[in-house]
């Protein structure tokens, strides 16, 4: 027993010294861009010296970049104003709603056709490997590639208006606009969720659905008590990583409709990329930031609620079905 404990602290420091690089690396890639999009959120933009003509670093200005985009507060000589017309932190709310409006859609449309799905591809059938090779598709497919296809189905004289002999105006109209861009994003990534949603019914043991079905059980009560709640984890890691993903919406958006700023169907993430091209680099890491923070509280929140409902309902579910 004491020699047990005698190799335990030589055993740590290997595992310890295995890691080391692993996490330095990790350190320097994730948390360096990260503390200095944070530091220069609270600066400034760079200063042009008019007697030597070069650009210096902009000082200190506290929570100013914030205040830009959450209360359009624009700086002047007498202190920060409303934002005039056609400036970029007058869009935030409503490419925040937007943001927020595409996440909740897509997601619960998602989940829904990809728990459909990977209960196709669970069953036994000639021709699975297949089915499930097929689904994966237009996931496998790039995200400019698929706006690009969906823009010339939903353009103005594209296949969707010559079917249904129909004139909208997909790409100016907001809403026909939204729905383009939440059928192009359900079709891209529902098999993204199907095949994580798979990886967790595959987990069920067989035998639970024999005694089951046994039992008298029908097909709803199957899926409602057995396969709903065992796969719960499942499903949970699958909308979470939707999730995080679809707060970053631009690709999409950018590509089908336009990439202007005040357009109906603009994401937080355009306004960012929109900041930089206009030189505003430290408005920019200001709206990054608060992307982060908006990221880390869903997921944070979402982890709290659901993931111990889950650690504590799992347990008694498979001891009840044995």
């Amino acid at each position: 027993m004491s020699e047990k404990q005698h190799k335990r602290p030589s055993h740590r420091g290997k595992v310890a010294l295995l890691l080391t690089p692993a996490l330095v690396l990790i350190g320097v890639i994730i948390l360096y861009p990260l503390i200095s999009g944070i530091v220069l959120s609270f600066k400034s933009d760079p200063v042009l010296n008019q007697q030597d003509g070069f650009f210096y670093p902009g000082g200190f200005v506290g929570f100013r970049n914030y205040g830009y985009w959450l209360t359009q507060s624009c700086p002047t000589g007498h202190g920060s104003v409303g934002c005039p017309p056609g400036t970029l932190a007058n869009n935030f709310w409503p490419a925040f709603g937007n943001t927020l409006f595409f996440t909740l859609v897509t997601v619960l449309l998602e989940t829904i056709l990809g728990i459909g799905m990977a209960l196709v591809m669970a069953k036994d059938f000639h021709g699975r490997g297949l089915l499930r090779a097929a689904v994966l598709v237009p996931w496998a497919i790039p995200t400019a590639i698929t706006a690009k296809l969906w823009a010339f189905l939903f353009s103005e004289q594209g296949i969707v208006n010559s079917i249904f002999h129909a004139h909208v105006a997909w790409q100016t109209d907001p809403w026909a606009a939204r729905f383009s861009i939440i059928l192009a994003d359900v079709w891209k990534t529902t098999p993204f969720m199907a095949l994580l949603i798979l990886a967790g019914l595959q987990m069920i043991p067989k035998d639970l659905y024999e005694a089951a079905r046994m039992d008298g059980a029908n097909a709803w009560q199957r899926f409602t008590r057995i396969t709903l709640p065992l796969a719960k984890n499942s499903i949970i890691v699958a909308v979470l990583f939707r999730m995080l993903d679809a707060l970053r919406m631009y690709d999409l958006p950018y590509i089908m409709v336009g990439s202007n700023p005040d357009s109906p169907t603009a994401t937080l993430s355009q306004l960012v990329v929109a900041a930089i091209r206009q030189d505003h680099v430290n408005a920019a890491s200001a709206l990054s930031t608060l992307i982060f923070l908006l990221i880390f509280l869903i997921a944070l929140c979402f982890v709290k609620s659901l993931g111990s409902k889950v650690a504590h309902q799992a347990e008694p579910v498979v001891a009840e079905e044995e």
